[in-house]
């Protein structure tokens, strides 16, 4: 959530970066909003916001952080604004972060708001994990976790995060443990070991994990340890004994072939799991052998993340073949791997089985035409009510456009939609565009950056959209829109100028690769605008 590097770039002096423009601000408070209503670490801490109470807070957040930055423009007028940019952002973020830390609000008689976790939170939930990231010592950690030895205490969930625990503070901690673990149902211990020696982490783990062995568990997240085998050895006594989880997170933890094989070895039943998250990490297709294994034994699935694993494409067979079992699955996150083709195919032959699918994320597989074809024709049959659909950096060209569109026009519950970084020029654009216009009524966020449009290619989207009822963005940065182009989309988006990206990154003059673009220019829009005339995309009733 660091809203400085996503919200702002650092300019030549001589450009004023203050004040923001109002699409600037706009797209800040969605961004925002994103965050407040994904499922994350701390959501899981202190619940997480409706869309309507997120965008509420999100604008309400938005302005105050403006007012204070341009009280201090106001003080450095001949400046350039970075310092005012910063504020803004820094601002932001540190109010995004109270809000989440409060947590959703719920009515009570009157109508009076109280935040709802803040109740909760002191009867069952025990969190360290507040304040500044730091080592915790014996003497701390004897005075932070009296309260679990407490009479009468109900603590069902314990969060350790963010504070990096020692061989002597792991001492005092595991009475405590041992204490309050038979009525524990969620434990939190991620990145709570962080720059300790790796021989002293690992006597920490399983210090930690002999203390919490037996204790019957839905939730488990031992995200960001750098665990590699080793470390989840170490932990071995709390997975062995563990057979109703719900949820495990192993993100960033280092997962190697071995360490994969490891959690396969050690997790003794994973019936229960509906959420199983491997993002970030090495575990390249012989661990994705041994993850297949345990999401086979996993029926009960909904949301799997392996994204970021160095999967190549045996690995990634495995790992669609092992998915197809998993009837239950929602949310399937596999981007930034090396699929390539043939696992691409595989997984098209695994989207039948979820009937429940809401959200895909297949960006930068190495998917191209074919892979994405296969894809686009199992979404379209299936997936009914299919919300998110990423696709970007799969080098798709127009040749899969037509495939894409059917499927696009076959989802009329899409909120977002994310083809960017791929090749589909004008000629795809205007077939994902035509495939938008008719129903979509509640889409919200359309990416189509970097991909070689033209003039008629971003028309043709900026009035597919234009008129959706809760649209919020259309990113059609980085193509080759000519001044003319430009002209049209802007005046296209004239009374609502905010649903309209930056385009600070468009090429009027760019060329592409292909030898007869540069031949033929301009004369390609005309034979484009004469298509337009002509073209339908068939949607589902």
């Amino acid at each position: 959530m660091d809203l400085t590097t996503h919200t702002f770039q650092r300019r030549p002096l001589s450009i004023k970066l203050w004040p923001p423009s109002q699409s600037t601000r706009i797209m800040l408070v969605e961004r925002m909003t994103k965050n407040l209503t994904t499922p994350s670490v701390l959501s899981r801490k202190y619940g997480l916001l409706s869309r309507e109470e997120a965008e509420e807070d999100s604008k309400r957040i938005e302005e105050s952080a403006f007012a204070i930055a341009n009280q201090h423009y106001e003080k450095e007028p001949d400046g350039d604004g970075s310092s005012a940019v910063q504020v803004y952002a820094t601002q932001s973020s540190k109010l995004m972060l109270e809000v989440i830390k409060r947590g959703p609000r719920t009515k009570v008689d009157g109508g009076a708001v109280l935040p709802e976790k803040a109740i909760a939170a002191s009867e069952s939930v025990f969190d360290i994990s507040g304040g500044r990231r730091a080592f915790i010592e014996a003497e701390e950690a004897e005075e932070l976790l009296k309260p679990l030895k407490a009479p009468g205490n109900s603590y069902k969930k314990i969060c350790f995060s963010n504070r990096s625990f020692g061989l002597d503070a792991a001492r005092v901690a595991e009475p405590f443990l041992v204490s309050v673990k038979d009525k524990l149902t969620e434990v939190d211990l991620s990145d709570f070991v962080a720059g300790r020696p790796e021989a002293e982490a690992l006597e920490v783990m399983n210090i930690f994990s002999s203390a919490l062995e037996g204790c019957n568990l839905s939730c488990l997240d031992l995200s960001n340890n750098a665990l590699g085998e080793k470390g989840v050895r170490a932990f071995g006594a709390l997975l062995k004994s563990q057979n109703n989880l719900e949820e495990l997170y192993l993100m960033n933890d280092g997962i190697s072939e071995e360490a994969a094989l490891a959690v396969c070895e050690l997790l003794p039943s994973p019936e229960k799991l509906r959420i199983l998250h491997f993002h970030n990490n090495m575990t390249g297709d012989e661990g994705a052998l041994a993850i297949s294994e345990i999401v086979k034994h996993s029926p009960a699935l909904e949301d799997f993340r392996c994204s970021c694993t160095r999967v190549g494409s045996d690995g990634g067979v495995s790992l669609c073949e092992a998915l197809s079992t998993c009837s239950r699955i929602k949310k399937l996150d596999l981007r930034d791997n090396m699929f390539g083709v043939e696992a691409g195919v595989a997984l098209s032959k695994a989207i039948p089985s979820f009937a429940d699918l809401t959200e895909v994320y297949f960006s930068y597989l190495n998917l191209e035409d074919e892979g994405t074809e296969a894809l686009a024709h199992a979404l379209k049959e299936s997936a009914p009510s299919l919300e998110v659909l990423e696709m970007a950096g799969n080098d798709i060209t127009a040749k899969a456009g037509a495939a894409l569109a059917a499927c696009i026009a076959a989802k009329q519950f899409l909120t977002k939609l994310n083809l960017s970084e791929n090749e589909l020029k004008d000629e795809g654009a205007i077939l994902v565009g035509k495939a938008l216009e008719e129903g979509h009524g509640q889409l919200v966020e359309v990416d189509m950056s970097t991909n070689s449009i033209r003039r008629v290619g971003a028309r043709v989207l900026a009035q597919a959209v234009v008129q959706k009822p809760g649209f919020k963005m259309l990113n059609i940065n980085a193509n080759f829109i000519s001044e003319e182009g430009l002209d049209e989309v802007k005046d296209i988006f004239k009374s609502s100028p905010y649903m309209l990206g930056p385009l600070d990154e468009n090429d009027p003059e760019g060329e592409d690769l292909d030898e007869e673009a540069d031949e033929e220019g301009a004369g390609n829009e005309d034979e484009l605008e004469a298509k337009l005339k002509d073209l339908e995309i068939k949607h589902e009733e």
